[in-house]
């Protein structure tokens, strides 16, 4: 006899209610490993319990997690308390945790902690073995899977970024068990190529046991060993892995790791300019003083220049030249002048100058001057000088005293 259809919908209600009756699934421990756990804005609480075998996926509403009094993260080893349930419209059954106490960290994240400890004892993280990203890199070589969006990112960003770069792409798998020795064998052969200047090895972000390859001791040694420089992009912000500690440089995500190997090509131009302009002017700037300083030196040259010298000299003694003959036409002049006042002065005193003022000068026989009327007698003859001419003249009478026209 053929049996009903049922819907999807009362099938799932159908398994809720078979879940619900059963006393042990409706108040259950659950005892395992917190992976994927997720915080929602809502309050709510999305992660789920696993071992080595098996994956239950868990739910803790806001109500029931106020009271929680550890700090709920993947690695941490729990035990829950809850019932198990369906979730109706996606059919998945689900841990419904009431309460939750710490059992104990899981053993991959101990096994993370131990190898980090020893690794770290080694040196293997130590600052000074870093190497130093190229600044302008021609290739970059990626080794990440080829499907994932990691892949997508790291070209997207370094095509927008550089788009000058070429990007040597090696595929790998990044989770599961061949996933180290794939990653081991694309950082070995990207490293041993000469045109690779950068490596970015990485994957999206994931739980503990997905990051496992990159926790890989082999993985971390093969990093270290390496003459290439080296990014890890693993995971988001959040996630670390010992690739992350061993590596030259940590990005949070492969995007941002495609940021940190790469330069802004505009930014590159825009500085470029600006370097050129800086460049120009201080070209500009020493030719011009340059062309200051050659002025000076030549004119130096041409102030202690023999033929210059010779030339200040030359006119330095026409100056003097012009100065003698100067001092020596005002000292002729002065000399004319004193010679001309000189012979004013002698023809003043001239007795015969005085001729010409109607005096004469009276001379005895022997042509001796008479200056008194003691140096003469009666019927003395004598010559009477005047302006024009002699006249002879005899003495009749004498008058001694005071000089009178009338007598």
């Amino acid at each position: 006899m053929d049996s009903k259809p049922l819907k999807v919908s009362e099938v799932n209600q159908y398994i809720k209610r078979i879940f619900a009756g059963d006393w042990i699934l409706s108040n259950i421990k659950v005892e395992g490993e917190i992976s994927n756990f997720k915080h929602h804005y809502s309050g709510h609480m999305y992660f789920s319990l696993k071992d080595d075998k098996g994956k239950l996926k868990c739910v803790m509403f806001r109500n029931d997690n106020r009271l929680v009094n550890i700090d709920l993260k993947d690695g941490i080893k729990v035990i829950a308390t809850g019932y198990i349930s369906v979730y109706e419209k996606e059919g998945d059954y689900q841990l419904y945790v009431k309460s939750i106490e710490e059992s104990g960290i899981g053993h991959l994240f101990a096994a993370f902690e131990e190898l980090k400890k020893r690794l770290e004892k080694e040196g293997l993280f130590n600052p000074e073995n870093k190497k130093k990203l190229p600044y302008l890199p021609n290739k970059i070589g990626v080794v990440t899977s080829s499907t994932g969006a990691a892949i997508k990112d790291i070209i997207t960003v370094i095509k927008r970024r550089f788009p000058v770069a070429d990007i040597l792409i090696y595929p790998v798998l990044v989770q599961g068990v061949q996933a180290p020795k794939e990653i081991c064998e694309g950082l070995e052969y990207l490293d041993n190529r000469d045109d690779i200047d950068v490596i970015i090895t990485g994957r999206g972000g994931g739980s503990i046991e997905e990051l496992f390859a990159f926790n890989h001791e082999s993985v971390a040694r093969t990093i270290f060993n390496m003459k290439t420089p080296i990014v890890s992009a693993v995971g988001h912000e959040t996630d670390f892995t010992i690739a992350d500690f061993v590596s030259d440089l940590r990005a949070a995500t492969p995007s941002a790791a495609a940021e940190l190997v790469t330069p802004e090509l505009e930014k590159l131009k825009e500085n470029l300019d600006q370097n050129l302009g800086r460049l120009r002017n201080s070209f500009h700037y020493i030719l011009n003083d340059r062309d200051v300083k050659l002025n000076y030196i030549k004119r130096s040259l041409d102030f202690y220049n023999p033929i210059y010298q010779l030339k200040e000299k030359v006119q330095e003694q026409d100056n003097l030249f012009k100065k003698l003959v100067f001092i020596m036409e005002n000292t002729l002049e002065s000399n004319r002048n004193r010679v001309a006042n000189m012979l004013n002065s002698l023809n003043y005193l001239n007795p015969i100058s005085s001729l010409d003022r109607g005096y004469g000068i009276i001379l005895d026989e022997n042509n001796n001057m008479i200056t008194t009327v003691d140096n003469i007698s009666m019927d003395d003859e004598l010559k009477l000088l005047i302006k024009d001419g002699i006249i002879r003249v005899k003495v009749v009478r004498i008058s001694k005293g005071e000089f009178n026209y009338e007598k």
